[in-house]
């Protein structure tokens, strides 16, 4: 068996907060239909639900980000185009996601739902990019 050492749970924290991040929003969407037929008032109040821990992921995906980063030190500027590209996603996510639960609309729910879904899923392949 491998060592546990700081890089591991750096490793651990960063897929964590993926996993929250991007599989939640992946799984709510999928259960919006059902929950739209629960009642009026209930996807309302699961994506509220999610927020309480999707957003506390977000934040450990970013600071995981920023301690990658720094572990990772100087990869040459092909690194560095893909880590702007990750960013870029990173940032419109993180947007997206916030317009998306103030927005009133359901038209402006479900486009930017799709922004946010859509730049998430692009975050975590270009941060796999990152890792080859």
């Amino acid at each position: 068996m491998s060592a546990v050492d700081l890089g591991t749970l750096r490793l651990f924290l960063h897929i964590l907060g993926a996993t929250v991040w991007v599989g939640g929003q992946v799984t709510l969407a999928a259960l919006v239909p059902a929950l739209r037929a629960a009642g009026t008032d209930v996807p309302r109040a699961a994506a509220n639900a999610f927020n309480r821990i999707a957003w506390p992921a977000f934040v450990l995906l970013l600071l995981t980000g920023v301690w990658n980063v720094v572990a990772e030190g100087d990869k040459g500027p092909a690194y560095e185009h893909t880590l702007m590209l990750k960013y870029t996603l990173v940032a419109a996510s993180g947007v997206t996601a916030l317009v998306h639960s103030r927005v009133s609309s359901r038209r402006a729910m479900a486009v930017f739902g799709a922004l946010t879904g859509l730049t998430a899923l692009a975050a975590l392949f270009v941060g796999i990019m990152l890792a080859g």
